[in-house]
Parts: structure tokens; sequence; C-alpha cells
């Protein structure tokens, strides 16, 4: 058996305030060697404390899976809506019920994964610093980048907007492209022309920012007069 040896002699309520935690291990002080022997238990409570360990160890695996499926199912439910909002209700669940049920619970769930990665690319900026080349806009200096923590554009925005996306593609789709017949057609032209409106828009603004920024000038404070 496994010993708890100490060096040093100790009160005996020290000692047993020591050794009580360690069940049916012996401790050697100087020559003395003492054991702890609790009574045997019985089988119920031998069953209660097994089934209790392992539901301690099996909590946080069964945690996960259960957070992760929930996910999962969460992300192939928005997926099979946003096929029928895209599509059209009767046609997508025709789509649907012909397609093969693992290329389902494989594709769907890619739906919002793949929206939020295109959120994710910010093409604007790089628009920006083309029309700059461009146009050849003479900037005093280059302001300064930036930091990626101090960004406004924050992980619940990114979210957000990509889940509302084809709800807003829909919309725009069904208002400006009226004419066209195909749900999949009118949705596209809709959300190719929200992302050219919002992404004009977001460049200019973007533009305007840069050029305020480069176009700062530092001054001394203006010094209070003494009254």
């Amino acid at each position: 058996p496994s010993h708890f040896c100490l060096e040093t002699l100790l009160h005996t309520s020290c000692c047993i305030c020591v050794l009580l935690p360690r069940v049916n291990k012996s401790c050697i002080l100087g020559a003395l060697c003492v054991m702890f022997v609790f009574p045997p238990t019985g089988p119920v409570v031998y069953v209660l404390d097994l089934a209790d360990r392992l539901i301690s160890k099996a909590g946080p695996f069964a945690a996960a899976g259960i957070m992760v499926g929930s996910i999962y199912w969460t992300a192939v439910t928005y997926g099979a809506v946003t096929v029928m909002q895209v599509v059209g209700h009767k046609e997508g669940l025709d789509v649907m019920e012909r397609a093969d049920p693992l290329f389902l619970l494989i594709g769907l769930p890619t739906i919002p994964v793949m929206l939020i990665l295109g959120k994710m690319i910010r093409w604007e900026d790089y628009v920006l610093r083309l029309w700059f080349v461009w146009i050849g806009c003479p900037v005093p200096r280059i302001p300064a980048e930036a930091s990626p923590l101090a960004d406004h554009v924050s992980a619940t925005r990114i979210l957000c907007g990509a889940l509302v996306f084809p709800t807003i593609a829909t919309i725009v789709g069904k208002l400006m492209f009226s004419s066209v017949n195909s749900n999949l057609q009118r949705t596209i032209l809709g959300g190719i022309a929200f992302v050219a409106i919002k992404g004009a828009f977001k460049v200019y603004f973007k533009q305007q920012q840069y050029l305020r920024q480069a176009h700062r000038k530092i001054l001394n404070f203006p010094e209070q007069e003494e009254a």
C-alpha cells in the first residue's frame, strides 16, 4: 500500500485531519504506522457510489454532445427553411423530398456555415483600395490601421447579418424584380442588388472616413484664460 510520510511530529488532531481523506492508506510517523479502516459498505451503497462516479465523469461529454447536436439540428432546420424560402415553399419541399437523405443531412447544415463565411469576407476594403489606386487620390499621410479587437464588425453582427441575408434577398427580389417568374432567380437577383447597393454605401462611408482620417490636423489645445 502507498504510504504518507511525515518527517516532523504533528498533533494527533492534525494527523487525523490530514489522514482522514486517505481511506485505507497507511502513514509512518517516525516508527509508528497507522491505518484507517472503515466498515464495509453494502451492495446498494457501492452501486450508488459507482453510478455517481460514472455520471460525474460522463456529464461533461454528454453536455458537449447535446450542445453539438442541438447546433447541428438547428443548422439543418435553418437550411431547410432557407431552401423553401429561396426556391419557394412547394418547390423547396419537392426538391428536398426527391433528394438523398444523406445529402440533406450534409448539405443543409452547410448553408448557414457558408453564409457566415461569406459575411466575413470584407470585400469593400479591397474595392476601396482599388478605387484609390485607380483615381490616384493624393493622400497626405496614410492613417493608422484600426486594431482588429476594436473593429466595429462584431461576431454577433456577422452572425445576425448572415442569417438574415436570405430573407432580405427574398424581399428585395420581390420588390425590384417582380417581373421574374422564377423564385430562385428573383431571390438571386435580389441578393446581388442588396449586396451591391449596401456595398456602394459602405465603400462611400469608408472613403469619407479614410479621407477625414488622412487630412486630420493636430493643433495645440487652446488655453483658457484665468478668471
